[in-house]
């Protein structure tokens, strides 16, 4: 990323710290903004995202560190150079007068203007193209106080444009947007800064974070927790330290960047888990497994199945077969060792497609008469197999499609600490 014409970056943080009495917002924070990047600030509610950038506006003073805009400390600047470097978008988008909407984006112009200055035809068209470009000249006449939270965040939006800075800061640019003011948002900021200009947002939305930023930085417990590049920041390791979640890191397979799901915390024990079954109900229990810490393999399934994917998300071993090829003695012999390491097995929707359908004793509904354990899911021992794969592990535990998540980590756990005695059955190797 190039620097500005001066060699420094657009902003410099170095070192921030920022304290609200006997509460400590930020300390030691690290942030630069080069021209023609995109930097999003993630991190948990009061991990000190706005307060960084309040001090990049000047709006708080730091109790330590610098903040330098353009190479120059930003504490020499009178308020109209910080105006004419930075241009911000508050989240808050009350506004204490009664204005027209035009005379909101037109108080952008403030800082190009001299005290008794009017605007010129300069400023009429930058006030013209900021309000086309976000949307709002349709209600140009419109009072501040009419408009709606979305309507009033593309306001000051179109009011940032307006102003002309080589940089944005924008505090929850998308808050208040329905998903599609919110996406166009995020994508005409991208343009601006492909056109040249540089931006840094705080952002809730991690996935958006992904799709639209060059850098993200994490902020956790007052500092930088992680900063780089979305794909190598976004991983579960840097999310589940943040935000005290477990996640699970995929790939959103229209855009091809980092997708985040995030689950509460739960506190079992970490187990080997081999997963048998394909489709999305296969996917979703493979992500929960992993995004709690369990060490998940799957197998066998068709190749780019979406229980493949989710476990090549997850870095998690899988067995694969070509669609439509049927699973072969080989596949079969590698699933099942996944299977024997495994301390238990489970198969999704309580069948594969080379469950023995003749085998076992079936009551009237079609479920194995052993019955099922208390949160609905079907635990067996290697003695009752239920799938030439899933038979080479010690444990089994047929998983219902609509199975609840809090059910299938409790069940993992019983099956784990309770074990059935019993006899490897090594005989039922599927010929």
């Amino acid at each position: 990323m190039s620097a500005d014409d001066t060699g420094d970056p657009l902003i410099a943080v170095r070192d921030l710290d920022v304290a609200f009495g006997d509460l400590e917002a930020v300390s030691g924070v690290d942030v630069t903004l080069e021209s023609g990047s995109f930097v999003g600030l993630v991190g948990p509610n009061g991990a000190g995202k706005t307060t960084v950038l309040r001090a990049i506006k000047g709006t708080v003073d730091p109790d330590g560190g610098t903040v330098r805009l353009d190479g120059d400390p930003i504490d020499g600047l009178s308020a109209r150079e910080v105006g004419r470097r930075v241009a911000s978008v508050p989240q808050d988008t009350g506004l204490a007068f009664d204005f027209r909407v035009r005379h909101v984006v037109e108080m952008g112009r403030t800082p190009h203007l001299g005290r008794f200055d009017g605007h010129g035809p300069e400023d009429v068209a930058a006030v013209d193209e900021a309000m086309a470009a976000a949307g709002v000249e349709r209600f140009a006449d419109r009072s501040i106080a009419e408009v709606s939270g979305g309507e009033r965040q593309r306001v000051l939006l179109a009011r940032a444009l307006a102003q002309g800075t080589p940089a944005l800061v924008l505090d929850e640019p998308t808050a208040s947007l329905d998903v599609n003011h919110a996406v166009t948002t995020m994508d005409l900021v991208r343009d601006l800064v492909d056109d040249g200009r540089a931006a840094i947002a705080a952002i809730h939305d991690l996935d958006m974070a992904a799709r639209y930023c060059d850098r993200v930085v994490v902020l956790a417990h007052g500092g930088v927790h992680a900063d780089g590049p979305p794909a190598e920041v976004l991983d579960a390791g840097a999310v589940r330290g943040a935000f005290d979640a477990e996640p699970f890191v995929g790939r959103n397979p229209a855009t091809g960047t980092p997708a985040v799901t995030a689950f509460p915390r739960s506190d079992a024990d970490l187990r080997r888990l081999h997963v048998v079954g394909t489709g999305p109900d296969a996917a979703r229990v493979v992500a929960r497994l992993a995004a709690a810490g369990h060490e998940v393999s799957l197998g066998v399934v068709p190749e780019g199945d979406a229980a493949a994917v989710a476990a090549t998300d997850a870095d998690a071993p899988v067995v694969t077969v070509p669609p439509f090829a049927g699973v072969d003695a080989a596949s079969r012999a590698a699933a099942r060792e996944l299977a024997a390491e495994a301390d238990v097995a489970l198969v999704v929707d309580g069948r594969d497609d080379d469950r023995d359908r003749d085998g076992g004793d079936h009551d009237e509904t079609g479920r194995d008469s052993h019955g099922s354990g208390s949160h609905g899911l079907d635990s067996h021992g290697p003695e009752h197999d239920v799938s030439g794969v899933a038979s080479a592990a010690e444990r089994v535990v047929e998983v219902p499609a609509d199975v609840d998540e809090d059910d299938l980590l409790e069940a993992v756990a019983d099956a784990s600490t309770n074990p059935i005695e019993a006899e490897p059955t090594g005989s039922t190797e599927p010929t």
